[in-house]
């Protein structure tokens, strides 16, 4: 009978510095210690870097796959988890239960050994072991490998649905909060402004805000890809394409759009830095701005919007609130040009 530490439903025990916080904090966790009773062994298959994080390593590497596998290795050795020090972020896996301790929450958690997973948590809190990279998919920010992984008491994850192909549910789970957020936050007829709206999480959420009676939606991007798209799906009114670092061209495009007002929800999914001001400034007074990307930064968005008298409500994007995995997945069944962007790009 295998021998499990105590329980340990924060992972504590596995932080190794800096002591006395939680792994998301940490600088180094501990990936080799025995399971807990209340801990999950996966054995991973995959993993779904954020895209704020693989672009920058991407960038770092000059888009050398080599280099990129280097990167990656490298980092989980150092940390014991895959957690980007440059934007904070990591992503999520798929992979096999292997192990289930004792005490692991079933009842509210049905799980068993054997089944297929996706994490709910980011990977910048979850110990991990890389064995061997086995393949990059630079365009969809994924990395296939062999390896192994502890899910917490306190984690949450999805299994793996039988009607949509694995890749596909992968891409949707990453970014489950941030349509089931925009369903929260959206009002029937509001304009609904979405930077960075060509990628998955835009897309996504462009289409939840459409849902709603009366809702116009203006996608912002820069790629022609994205642009083009856009342009394809019924659930966007308007595309933009504009450098959303450039704050003021993207305000007075929105104004345009808009028919001479602005936004009364932007939500910001862009995987760049410095797009916090082109959001704050595309928002009416008393609007909210919504930053899902991992590239926010608190103090440029607090002290941009201070600095040029925006009386907006700024909220940071959490990754999970309830339901959000069955929410998104809802939608490419419900959605045959999501499903088919979805298949395309991610199949």
């Amino acid at each position: 009978m295998a021998n499990f530490r105590v329980a340990d439903p924060l992972g504590l025990e596995r932080v190794i510095s800096p002591s006395g916080v939680l792994p998301q904090q940490a600088e180094k966790l501990d990936p080799s210690l025995a399971l807990a009773e209340d801990e999950l062994r996966i054995e991973v298959e995959s993993l779904n870097i954020d895209s704020a994080s693989f672009h920058q390593i991407a960038k770092a590497c000059d888009g050398d796959l080599k280099k990129i596998e280097a990167h990656i290795v490298d980092l989980v050795q150092r940390r014991g988890k895959h957690h980007n020090p440059v934007t904070g972020s990591g992503g999520m896996l798929i992979g096999r239960v292997s192990e289930v301790g004792p005490k692991f929450p079933v009842q509210e958690k049905p799980v068993q050994v054997g089944d297929r997973i996706a994490t709910l948590v980011s990977l910048s809190l979850t110990p991990l072991r890389i064995r061997k990279v086995k393949k990059i998919h630079p365009k969809i920010d994924r990395v296939d490998i062999e390896g192994d992984a502890v899910l917490f008491a306190s984690g949450i994850f999805a299994r793996l649905p039988t009607d949509l192909p694995e890749t596909v549910a992968l891409a949707v789970l990453d970014v489950a909060g941030a349509p089931a957020q925009t369903r929260k936050l959206v009002q029937p007829n509001q304009t609904v402004v979405v930077v960075g709206g060509g990628g998955k999480s835009g897309i996504l959420c462009l289409y939840e805000a459409k849902r709603k009676k009366g809702v116009k939606t203006i996608a912002v991007d820069y790629s022609p890809e994205a642009i083009q798209r856009l342009k394809s799906l019924p659930f966007v009114d308007h595309v933009i394409q504009a450098d959303a670092r450039k704050a003021v061209e993207v305000m007075d495009k929105v104004r345009a759009a808009a028919g001479g007002s602005l936004a009364d929800v932007v939500i910001n999914v862009a995987n760049i830095p410095e797009t916090e001001m082109s959001c704050i400034l595309s928002c009416k007074s008393k609007g909210t701005v919504y930053f899902f990307s991992m590239a926010t930064s608190f103090t440029r968005a607090a002290l941009g919007a201070e600095g040029v008298g925006a009386d907006v409500a700024m909220m940071v994007g959490n990754g999970y609130t309830e339901g959000h995995a069955e929410l998104s997945l809802s939608l490419l069944r419900e959605s045959a040009e999501l499903r088919k962007i979805f298949t395309e790009l991610y199949s």
